[in-house]
């Protein structure tokens, strides 16, 4: 197996992962009942997605 031909400094090391930080989720208003939703996915409130109710959910 390849092995390194010499050693990383820290700072390389440092530099090469300050790259690695979480994102926002990028949240958006669903059309039909105004939530929050993630995008391209049914809504978890309502169930609809692109204007067609996809899940059922149950009145309260």
């Amino acid at each position: 197996m390849a092995q390194p031909k010499r050693r990383w400094s820290k700072a390389r090391t440092h530099l090469k992962r300050s790259t690695w930080k979480l994102e926002n989720k990028n949240l958006v208003e669903c059309p039909h009942c105004k939530s929050l939703m993630m995008q391209h996915r049914v809504c978890p409130s309502c169930g609809y997605y692109n204007g067609t109710e996809v899940i059922a959910k149950k009145a309260e």
